[in-house]
């Protein structure tokens, strides 16, 4: 088997190029309307909504309706439309995992966005010097969506790109399959669970108006809890993929690409350099917490005490063993 045939540009060209047509098709009409309503949160909503959508159509929606232009005029589509219930009952069982785990991870975010975004009652603050600038929105639409559009392309590789009939793979090579079906169902579990208890404890938190920053629950693990179940969950999509014989190198790309992004791009440094400036500018007393919480809890890695010793891992980890033990069971009824 030669390996050079997996790194194919064909293969590039069926997966990466209709991914990336599909999300420039969203963001152009995204920053329209939040142009229209000067607001530049527009684009996280779509970051969500924009990769299940791509999931969705990569799975059902292309074999149903073709839209012309959509993949870039390669790959974007079958050479013949299909009934909906063919091409939902052509969907295996990994393909419903795959499309499970995409659609609970962008709807627990969008859900969170949406009511986020309701509470406050205006833009992100992180956007408001952006929008101030000369030309700002015009800068947005060239630094921020455009460029994010490739970005949710690559991302959303792992659970768009197996759905491609033409995408060569890597045969696994692991006798136990099931389990490494399972370990990645628990890889999710974990980072989903995370996602999810982080949000409650922050909710309850800014219900109770209590002062100071969040360090409690998941919040002790690190500083951004809810970003490290956002790598794992996306680092669950490939072991998955190769469990079924799915696996492709071109997938590794999502889940590195959404680790580089939310790590040095758009995630922790751009909201920590807004939460300094805000804190220092509104409340000191925050302001030397933050700076004690950095010192003391890593960002987005747990260091190896916080792993071994903090209840909330144990609590995590345990959800993550429960829902592969789920999953096993199921498999066996199935």
């Amino acid at each position: 088997m030669v390996y050079s045939s997996y790194l194919d540009v064909g293969v590039l060209r069926d997966t990466l190029l209709p991914n990336l047509g599909f999300h420039l098709s969203l963001a152009v009409p995204a920053y329209l309307i939040g142009r229209s309503q000067n607001f530049l949160q527009a684009k996280d909503l779509l970051w969500p909504t924009g990769q299940v959508l791509s999931a969705w159509y990569a799975a059902i929606g292309r074999h149903v309706i073709q839209i012309p232009g959509l993949g870039l005029g390669l790959g974007s589509g079958t050479n013949a439309t299909v009934s909906l219930s063919t091409a939902v009952r052509a969907v295996t069982t990994s393909g419903w995992l795959l499309l499970g785990g995409a659609t609970l991870w962008g709807g627990r975010l969008l859900y969170r966005e949406i009511t986020r975004d309701v509470k406050r009652a205006t833009d992100d603050p992180r956007y408001d010097e952006i929008k101030k600038e000369k030309n700002g929105w015009t800068k947005a639409f060239f630094t921020m969506f455009l460029p994010e559009a490739l970005i949710q392309a690559l991302i959303s590789l792992p659970f768009t790109a197996p759905f491609r009939t033409s995408l060569p793979v890597i045969p696994s090579s692991v006798d136990s399959k099931g389990y490494l079906q399972a370990a990645a169902v628990a890889l999710f579990a974990i980072g989903f669970s995370l996602e999810l208890i982080g949000d409650y404890q922050l909710s309850e938190h800014q219900a109770q108006r209590k002062n100071g920053l969040l360090r409690e629950g998941v919040w002790s693990i690190v500083r951004h809890p809810n970003y490290l179940g956002d790598i794992l969950i996306h680092a669950s999509f490939p072991i998955l993929l190769y469990a079924n014989n799915l696996f492709n190198p071109y997938v590794l790309l999502g889940p590195l690409t959404n680790w580089f992004f939310l790590r040095y791009i758009s995630g922790d440094k751009q909201n920590e350099a807004s939460q300094e400036v805000r804190y220092a500018r509104e409340d000191p007393v925050k302001s030397r917490e933050f700076e004690e919480y950095k010192r003391e809890k890593n960002a987005v890695w747990p260091s190896f005490t916080e792993v071994t010793t903090n209840k909330w891992s144990w609590i995590v980890l345990g959800v993550g063993a429960a829902a592969a033990v789920v999953e096993r069971s199921l498999s066996v009824l199935i």
